[in-house]
């Protein structure tokens, strides 16, 4: 009786056992279920961010590539206006060797050099545009006047154009006083070559210059705020006399 009482004893917690195993495997499937449905859930998410910025690189990238033919567009407008330049200067070489017998005869070449050389100022970089055409000026006038001896004058018109041409391989800050929303506002420029040109004001409003159309320049605060930050980040490095790394910068080329 005894021994049959134990059997039954045992069975019953076989059983138990066996039911409670039941039920844990159970559970553990229904939580692995739950595991894999949210990592279904997370690798669709990260799917779906992945797909976003595929869009987002390529959009820059043609964006890049918009700004890049910008750019090159640009530095052949450049190098054209320093061929000209260099073409100013070789043809007053050669008039100055064949005029300089004549003093007389000097004059009106030199005056018909400034002219196109004032010209291409109006139109061109606006960086210190007065102060440079002031300085053409201050020569004709002078040559006018015959208060400089002709061949002294070819050496100061030398000069001007040689010290614009010098201005498209200098970087660096300055100060200028420029057209800002209608008024006249003193600020310091950033001037990399004569391609780019940004500012910034007494104020901590920043901007650059931007073609207005081909004949002309106009200054434009800038108010994105990654802009600003990277407009302060150039004008930083420039005052710390830091002039070559990587510079992300706005691009004024774009209409």
């Amino acid at each position: 009786m005894l021994e049959y009482l134990l059997k039954k004893i045992i069975l019953f917690i076989g059983l138990m056992m066996l039911t409670s195993a039941h039920t844990a495997m159970g559970s553990n499937l229904e939580n692995l279920a739950k595991a894999l449905a949210k990592i279904r859930g997370e690798v669709e998410t990260l799917q779906t961010q992945l797909d976003t910025e595929k869009e987002k690189h390529g959009s820059r990238m043609s964006a890049l590539t918009s700004q890049l033919a910008d750019l090159s567009v640009e530095e052949r407008r450049q190098k054209l206006s320093i061929e000209k330049l260099q073409n100013s200067i070789e043809k007053m070489s050669t008039n100055t060797k064949q005029a300089e017998q004549s003093g007389e005869s000097l004059s009106p070449v030199l005056i018909e050099i400034l002219a196109n050389y004032k010209r291409h100022i109006q139109t061109g970089f606006p960086f210190k545009t007065e102060d440079r055409i002031k300085a053409i000026d201050d020569l004709e006038k002078n040559i006018a006047n015959k208060l400089v001896d002709p061949k002294k004058a070819v050496n100061q018109a030398w000069s001007l154009i040689e010290d614009e041409i010098r201005l498209s391989k200098e970087n660096g800050i300055y100060q200028q006083t420029i057209s800002l929303s209608g008024e006249k506002t003193l600020v310091d420029i950033a001037k990399l070559g004569t391609v780019f040109l940004f500012f910034q004001t007494r104020d901590n409003r920043v901007g650059m210059a931007k073609r207005d159309n081909d004949n002309g320049w106009k200054f434009e605060t800038v108010d994105d705020t990654s802009n600003i930050e990277r407009i302060t980040k150039l004008f930083d490095s420039l005052k710390k006399q830091i002039r070559q790394g990587y510079f992300e910068l706005p691009n004024p080329l774009i209409k």
